[in-house]
């Protein structure tokens, strides 16, 4: 598939800019976050867990974790770094290749707006977790980082405005962004009720949400960023699974 294929060709780019501490919010938000969601959980699926860093701080935390990711070159980086308690495979979220009931968490991470489809990874999540187990769900803010979203100094008006300005929201567009100069990556935006309604269906049902302000390192690091302060880049849903849905997933057993 292209989108596969993009994240093969551009593994290294992901490992430079976004683990091993080079990226703030990871480090002072997202990984603090994740560890927070899902203390006490004894065995955890990390779902596109990339080169691994959520798994190898939640293996650190007392955890046993696995982390499934469909591209190569991030796993193999990701068996490099593990810690002891984590656990690597390549594998496709729609079809997940663990036994029915395994784990008392999943957590997927800026994952599902690469996916071109919620509706069978979301059935082999709820597969795979125990009845009442916890979902962790961490997006980017879909609809105040919609695409075409972003921070206006208006020197048009009199006198100057300033504001958030937010893209078509309720238009599903699926896109390959220029991320930087010659690194191509896939992305989805879909409205909030997508997720909802999909997640719902899954038997997937959303206990908390969460839109955390951007962490401090960040706006210091970015400081165009600092007048939309209060404009959250995250959107965390955190999901129980209904024991009492009958569930239509159809992965490995």
């Amino acid at each position: 598939m292209e989108s596969e294929s993009l994240w093969e060709k551009h593994a290294q780019w992901w490992q430079d800019e976004f683990t091993d501490g080079a990226d703030v919010e990871y480090v002072e938000q997202i990984i603090p976050l994740a560890l927070h969601l899902l203390d006490g959980c004894d065995r955890i699926l990390d779902i596109g867990t990339g080169e691994g860093q959520i798994a190898r701080a939640l293996a650190q935390a007392g955890s046993t974790v696995v982390g499934v990711d469909p591209t190569w070159s991030q796993i193999e980086v990701a068996v490099d770094r593990s810690a002891s308690s984590s656990y690597y495979s390549v594998g496709d979220a729609a079809a997940v290749p663990h036994a029915s009931d395994a784990f008392d968490a999943v957590i997927a991470c800026l994952v599902f707006e690469h996916l071109d489809r919620v509706q069978e990874p979301f059935a082999e999540i709820a597969r795979v977790l125990r009845s009442g187990g916890r979902f962790a769900l961490f997006l980017n803010h879909p609809l105040l980082q919609t695409p075409g979203s972003g921070w206006i100094d208006d020197h048009m008006v009199e006198p100057p405005d300033q504001y958030w300005r937010i893209g078509p929201y309720l238009t599903e567009t699926h896109l390959v962004e220029e991320v930087r100069k010659d690194v191509f990556i896939p992305f989805v935006h879909r409205p909030l009720h997508r997720y909802i309604n999909a997640l719902g269906d899954a038997g997937l049902v959303v206990r908390e949400m969460h839109e955390p302000a951007p962490p401090a390192g960040f706006i210091d690091k970015n400081p165009f960023y600092g007048a939309a302060s209060s404009i959250p880049r995250l959107a965390v849903l955190v999901c129980e699974r209904d024991g009492r849905v009958e569930l239509a997933g159809a992965g490995s057993e």
